[in-house]
């Protein structure tokens, strides 16, 4: 893995069939990174992904490489786990992910913590492998990497999100009259 310099808001991205490591900083950079975990899932076949955020609202869900990528991942004994305050700005503005969402709800886990504060919910992407965690959603400053005792810390973090501060939420359709 490459160190990512945060020097002016805009750190390069490490050689292709690489995710970052290191300090990271802007949005644009933290966008493209999600876009490039999600492929790189697809391709090395990563058994579980975990994203948490308090809206998804700066994520590239909705884009068209992003659900490419989701669906090559996607096949049963794969796990995917979703965290947010609330879902409404992922309805409003990734349509497409919504879409996937409802195709591949047997793999598919969504929380909701209504009564959280935003900015305590972890807004981070983790996987068993590699991990990224923006400590300020606002300016888009994080830090990423494959270090074990990373990905076992926001692991921890998260799952005490899912088992004591969060319910169901975020249904794969809507039933009505």
């Amino acid at each position: 893995m490459t160190d990512v310099s945060p020097l002016d808001g805009a750190a390069s991205q490490p050689p292709s069939g690489e995710l970052p490591a290191g300090r990271f900083n802007g949005r644009e950079f933290f966008q493209q990174t999600v876009r490039d975990a999600f492929a790189m899932a697809a391709r090395e076949g990563w058994q579980e992904i975990f994203i948490s955020d308090a809206n998804f609202h700066d994520w590239p869900l909705g884009e068209r490489a992003v659900i490419e990528s989701l669906q090559a991942w996607a096949r049963g004994g794969r796990r995917f786990t979703m965290l947010a305050c609330s879902y409404d700005e992922v309805i409003r503005r990734h349509a497409r992910f919504v879409r996937w969402r409802g195709t591949w709800d047997h793999i598919i886990t969504c929380r909701r913590s209504a009564s959280a504060d935003p900015l305590d919910i972890p807004s981070a992407l983790w996987s068993p492998v590699w991990v990224m965690h923006r400590l300020d959603p606002e300016r888009c400053v994080g830090v990423s990497g494959v270090e074990a005792d990373r990905r076992v810390l926001l692991r921890e973090t998260l799952q005490e999100w899912v088992r004591s501060k969060s319910a169901p939420g975020f249904p794969s359709t809507t039933l009505g009259l």
